[in-house]
């Protein structure tokens, strides 16, 4: 069965399939529909929560007490909800556990535009970009299972287009996984500062085989067409690019955004004349393609204010301008 579905109720489906037994949120655009939507599955204890930080708390419980959870909330939440986030880190699950954030390019509903991929690599998470509402369905399924196998927080990172934008989703079936034995573990949960110690080393360590995971998972993944043109995307600007390139470029997808895939990059990178990175707001992806020592055209002609669409790249990239960095939507 198929259905058009907006991200934000995609999400909530794919928590429903995932097997996910509790959600908490504190409502906000543009991820106020997820719990929303969540409330609709009888098999999903889902709440309201008095703030961002009491979401992720209720979440962290449910978690080490064994359940699959799911907590959600805008960009600029995530701030207040960080101190538990952070500590969840060091911590790992018992029960799938994933954060969802919402971020907001164009600040449509929002006091700043903060780009929220940058809190994985600061609090040492896995995150996850999906592109379309079947991804965030599947991703939701994925994220779960990498929250699991490797013992990490995951977060789940949207933008308003994608929350609110609507494609067709192929339904399935809810998996059952159960919730999984407590078992008292101090050393694990409680973390002072002897056992937190401890606990950065296992992080650094998960971290690597994390790396590895991206390095050959399919949520990233190389589309070739014209190599003359590599453009290495995530998100909503991927369709973009797809949009406004076609088959005139090559492109490294990227949905696992943390940790980034560094060998399938140097790989792509490697096989075209020209890399181009097409991403909303700050240059996340560009700043580490650059560390690894590879020549890209990225900020000095995509905007870094405001969202971006088709009409935006095409100007900004066919043909390339003179150089000029963009510092609003105006100057366009």
């Amino acid at each position: 069965m198929r259905k058009i579905m907006s991200g934000d109720e995609a999400i909530a489906r794919g928590a429903y399939e995932a097997g996910c037994t509790v959600a908490a949120a504190y409502p906000g655009t543009p991820s106020t529909e997820i719990l929303e939507n969540m409330a609709q599955y009888k098999e999903i204890y889902s709440e309201w929560s008095p703030n961002e930080k009491v979401a992720v708390e209720v979440a962290c419980g449910a978690s080490i007490a064994g359940s699959r959870a799911l907590c959600a909330m805008k960009h600029v939440g995530l701030n207040v909800a960080a101190d538990p986030m952070f500590t969840m880190a060091y911590e790992g699950v018992n029960g799938g556990l994933i954060i969802v954030t919402a971020d907001d390019p164009g600040m449509h509903s929002s006091q700043n535009e903060q780009d929220n991929r940058y809190y994985a690599p600061h609090a040492k998470v896995a995150m996850l970009e999906p592109s379309d509402s079947q991804e965030c369905t599947d991703f939701v399924k994925y994220a779960f299972e990498i929250s699991e196998k490797f013992d990490t927080v995951v977060l789940f990172r949207i933008t308003t287009r994608i929350a609110h934008s609507k494609s067709i989703v192929e339904l399935k079936e809810r998996c059952e996984v159960g919730v999984k034995e407590y078992k008292k573990d101090v050393k694990k949960y409680v973390m002072i500062p002897a056992h937190s110690r401890v606990k950065h080393y296992e992080v650094e360590e998960r971290l690597s085989r994390l790396q590895e995971y991206s390095n050959n998972c399919p949520l990233n993944r190389i589309e070739w067409g014209d190599k003359k043109i590599g453009i290495i995307t995530s998100g909503i600007s991927y369709q973009y690019a797809k949009e406004v390139f076609g088959d005139n470029a090559s492109y490294l997808k990227i949905g696992m955004s943390y940790p980034l895939p560094d060998k399938m990059i140097k790989k792509f990178a490697k096989a075209v004349d020209k890399v181009y990175i097409i991403e909303e707001n700050d240059p996340y992806l560009e700043t580490y393609v650059k560390s690894l020592g590879i020549e890209c055209i990225g900020k000095e002609y995509i905007p870094i204010c405001g969202e971006l669409n088709p009409d935006i790249i095409r100007r900004a990239l066919l043909p390339v301008p003179e150089k000029k960095r963009y510092l609003s939507l105006i100057h366009i």
